[in-house]
């Protein structure tokens, strides 16, 4: 094993998690830094900043018609359908290699920023397992901690089945994410894309929560 496969960017960007984000030197790093940081307010008693946009909350995406399969077995890309909801190129995502099962980053909408919650169909079908857990719980925490209001996308089918996942605490590490969710005071948002199931369908924002937001299941071309 080589000193990268050990510990290098690779691995800690797509299989331990360590790192969120890796770059191909230092410009492009500060830029994406920079970038990371117009999201951001300056503290957790600040709102987050607005920026001007033109992508108004009332434009038509008729593309959003054909991105969710008829069939539920057929995976699709989750960011194509973030990406056309959200204002223009907006999506940054955080550690985007890693448990790609799921999506999060940071976004805007007419200018504001929001964090993205998203089951991605196109890796593991959507299911969530124990590092998708985590790092949606992560990102929910601190988005709630900034102020930042959460937007979460809905395609699950469950949790991953299988002893690998159920004896390194499934369950328990599921729960952060409902604890996360169930703990955010800001606004929140759901969209129920195509199907939600089971504890899986609980833990994703869902309004049975009771604890602000709420669930909205959204046809396709709606």
């Amino acid at each position: 094993m080589t000193q990268e496969e050990l510990g290098g960017a690779d691995t800690h960007t797509s299989i331990s998690g360590v790192a969120h984000r890796a770059f191909e030197n230092d410009v492009e790093a500060l830029r994406a830094v920079r970038d990371l940081f117009d999201y951001l307010p300056m503290s957790h008693k600040d709102q987050p900043p607005a920026v001007a946009s033109a992508d108004s909350r009332h434009r038509a995406e008729p593309g959003l018609k054909h991105l969710v399969p008829d069939d539920a077995n057929v995976g699709y890309d989750m960011v194509a359908v973030v990406d056309k909801v959200v204002d223009k190129h907006s999506l940054f995502e955080i550690m985007p290699n890693y448990a790609k099962n799921i999506v999060c980053g940071f976004a805007r909408m007419e200018g504001r920023t929001v964090a993205v919650v998203a089951n991605n169909p196109l890796h593991l079908a959507g299911c969530l397992d124990i590092n998708a857990s985590v790092k949606a719980a992560r990102f929910v925490r601190f988005a709630n901690a900034f102020n930042i209001p959460i937007l979460t996308f809905v395609d699950v089918p469950g949790f991953l089945p299988g002893t690998d996942q159920e004896h390194n605490g499934i369950i328990r590490n599921g729960a952060k994410l409902l604890f996360a969710y169930a703990e955010a005071t800001v606004p929140k948002v759901t969209v129920i894309t195509r199907k939600a199931y089971g504890g899986a369908y609980d833990v994703m924002s869902s309004k049975h929560l009771k604890v602000g937001g709420g669930s909205v299941r959204v046809a396709r071309g709606e």
